[in-house]
């Protein structure tokens, strides 16, 4: 027999993007703590406003299925001491178990006896059980929570009420002085109390007290009532699943209305206007049929259509005040120059270990001239940097951007464009923000390609040299993401640069700045491997099996692009029937190269069979081409090693009993390995 099973948490109004990663945890949490008790069930629903997070279990049985649990004990010659009794450790296995010692059997297993129970533990009650479901509920945790009144518990909002029914019976348990029952609150205007007859009635109850207590039925809601606006005004309210999603969490009876600002306000860069009204309001931006941003917005109440031109001309009001703030703001910005703007700069301080914005521009100027050498870009070019670098932080000192600091670099590009710099130089103050998160969208130029990689890994580095790292879930300065987007950017844009001498070189280059609080050699390793567990996530986004990715970073990481495709071709190819025998025989070379002695070169006079001649020509013609070959010619001249590799170990003895002999062998073999492990750390590899 089964029943449903209700759970509902009620709350304070909770922060909307929260809501559904929160539900979706107490779901999760709800299936692990059946699944650890033993209770069936067919199927967990869940239902979210801001208001609640509920869970709906489907067919919960209604009590435990009774189950044959073993046990292994102690083995026979342990558990008996020398006159046949029981020994403490007998005695201790059987308490442990619950179970009487003459109960004790022995089975042999794999040719030694042991201790071995067989019982049969009889199922208990659900309901018996569902009061512990309160530690299920305390236990969540959230990005933002607090304390509330007398009490311990920490919690995204204080809990209101509590719903807890197994079928038509009421779970008793309590939390912060809130005892379930089975009674909810409907919309905080429109509603009153709901009382929940059994579970499958939850929603419909709700409903009559005007709450849509699935988050997917009110954003449907919410679209479908979007484009039915759009439709009777020929309107275009553009899709914005973000947006969507947030309004969604923000109301439980939802009704879209619409309202207007004057037109004079179209005059303001439309980032601003769109701004204002996603960012500030959670309205909806209105678009003429062919793409132009119209006087008019579109909102979502609350409630019901009841007083709803009041609504409208309060939004209205509330808007207007923005958009005013906003052209007076942006009216301000225009009086004044970029000069008069960066000289503001020395004063806004970037961090007090690593000095003035002013001063961190400097740094990345010196970096971003680096990577273009490395690029070998044109002097013409480095000018257009050296420009950049001195201004490109100018618009944090803007009113508009002191309002709406999510336009930063946006405006920086508006404001540059009309004063006059080049559209290549006021593209990459916009782009050097790129890629704002871990899949977004990167810079499309090379000129703002170059100072996002510039303006990325100075920050990492430098808070490496004041011993400012990332630490577990903790990075306040968002050094992940820093090094991850650059890495991204490299990639992109197939850009050749010895990351790992760049990085030696920024690490110098800091120091030289005062940035000293750490020894060079530890912030440069510390620095590196940072780099590489980036490379790691990269490579993973690629589906790269673990051990190629093992391989690869512990071959040559220094050249992004090509260690990606050194991964991806030895990741297409590692089932081939060739693989297997080629990196095996190059694994053999990489271990015995391990052994060489440095100082000592290959002299062919020294060699005694003709295993050794063409072990010895191949690499040298493996040398001469190496750097004209593509990466997957280069694994290809590997495979075509294999055969001259096995030659060689099956009639060389390496390790020789004459010692120039032996070291002649052996700085052969490190020579060939020093190409290997450029390639990748084929021992790494696992093809067995």
């Amino acid at each position: 027999m089964s029943k449903d099973f209700l759970l509902e948490i009620g709350l304070e109004e909770m922060p909307a993007q929260y809501v559904t990663s929160s539900v979706q945890q107490l779901k999760k949490r709800m299936r692990d703590w059946l699944e650890e008790n033993q209770i069936a069930f067919a199927e967990i629903k869940t239902f979210s406003s801001p208001r609640r997070l509920t869970v709906l279990v489907e067919d919960m049985a209604e009590e435990q299925a009774n189950r044959v649990e073993e046990a292994k004990g102690p083995a026979k010659k342990i558990a008996l001491d020398e006159e046949g009794n029981w020994s403490k450790a007998a005695l201790g296995f059987a308490k442990s178990q619950k179970i009487e010692p003459a109960d004790l059997t022995f089975r042999e297993i794999k040719g030694v006896e042991y201790i071995y129970i067989k019982k049969e533990m009889i199922g208990e009650k659900t309901t018996a059980l569902l009061p512990a479901l309160q530690k299920v509920v305390t236990s969540m945790t959230f990005p933002v929570s607090m304390h509330w009144g007398n009490n311990d518990l920490r919690y995204i909002r204080p809990i209101k009420w509590l719903i807890a029914m197994f079928g038509q019976e009421i779970i008793p348990f309590e939390i912060t002085g809130v005892t379930t029952s089975n009674t909810s609150r409907g919309h905080r205007f429109l509603g009153k109390t709901a009382t929940i007859k059994q579970p499958s009635d939850y929603q419909n109850a709700l409903l009559e007290q005007f709450v849509v207590v699935d988050a997917t039925e009110r954003k449907e809601a919410i679209s479908g009532q979007l484009k039915e606006l759009a439709s009777l005004e020929n309107w275009q309210i553009k899709e914005d699943a973000d947006l969507l999603e947030e309004v969604t969490n923000l109301v439980e009876y939802p009704t879209v209305l619409a309202g207007n600002f004057e037109e004079e306000y179209l005059e303001l860069p439309e980032e601003v206007l769109i701004t204002t009204m996603k960012e500030h309001q959670r309205y909806f931006p209105v678009f003429s049929q062919d793409g132009k941003l119209l006087p008019h917005f579109v909102t979502v109440r609350n409630g019901n259509h009841e007083n709803i031109e009041t609504v409208a001309r309060g939004n209205e009001k509330v808007l207007r005040a923005r958009l005013s703030d906003a052209d007076f703001f942006y009216q301000e910005d225009l009086k004044m120059t970029i000069d008069e703007a960066v000289a503001k700069l020395p004063n806004i301080v970037f961090h007090e270990k690593l000095g003035t914005l002013t001063e961190k521009m400097k740094r990345v100027q010196k970096v971003a001239l680096m990577i273009a050498d490395y690029l070998d870009w044109k002097e013409a070019d480095k000018e257009d940097i050296i420009r950049l670098t001195d201004i490109y932080k100018f618009d944090l000192v803007t009113n508009i951007v002191g309002e709406f600091p999510e336009l930063q670099g946006l405006m920086g590009e508006k404001y540059a464009l009309l004063q006059g710099e080049k559209p290549a130089i006021a593209t990459a103050i916009r782009e050097h923000y790129l890629p704002k998160s871990a899949e977004g969208e990167l810079p499309q130029t090379d000129l703002g390609s170059l100072i996002a990689i510039a303006d990325k890994l100075e920050t990492f580095v430098g808070f490496f040299c004041v011993n400012i790292v990332p630490t577990g879930s903790a990075d306040p300065f968002g050094l992940r993401r820093s090094a991850f987007g650059a890495m991204r950017i490299i990639q992109a844009n197939g850009w050749d640069i010895p990351v790992l001498e760049l990085l030696s070189r920024i690490v110098d280059m800091e120091r030289a700045e005062g940035a000293v609080e750490l020894p060079s050699d530890d912030v440069k390793r510390e620095v590196q491997t940072f780099l590489k567990n980036r490379l790691r996530v990269v490579l993973q986004n690629h589906h790269i099996r673990h051990d190629i990715i093992d391989a690869v970073i512990g071959g040559d990481p220094n050249v992004i692009p090509q260690l990606v495709d050194r991964a991806q071709i030895l990741n297409k190819h590692v089932e081939s029937e060739w693989f297997r025998p080629t990196v095996e025989a190059l694994t053999r070379v990489l271990n015995i190269s391990k052994k060489y002695e440095e100082g000592v070169e290959v002299d062919p006079a020294l060699f005694e069979n003709e295993y050794e001649h063409a072990l010895f020509d191949k690499l040298e013609k493996l040398k001469y081409d190496y750097a004209s070959l593509t990466i997957l010619e280069r694994l290809r001249a590997f495979a075509g090693l294999r055969t001259t590799i096995d030659d060689y170990f099956d009639n060389t003895l390496v390790m020789s009993d004459n010692l120039e002999l032996k070291n002649n062998r052996l700085a052969l073999l490190f020579e060939l390995a020093s190409f290997i492990k450029e390639f990748a750390q084929m021992d790494e590899i696992n093809v067995k």
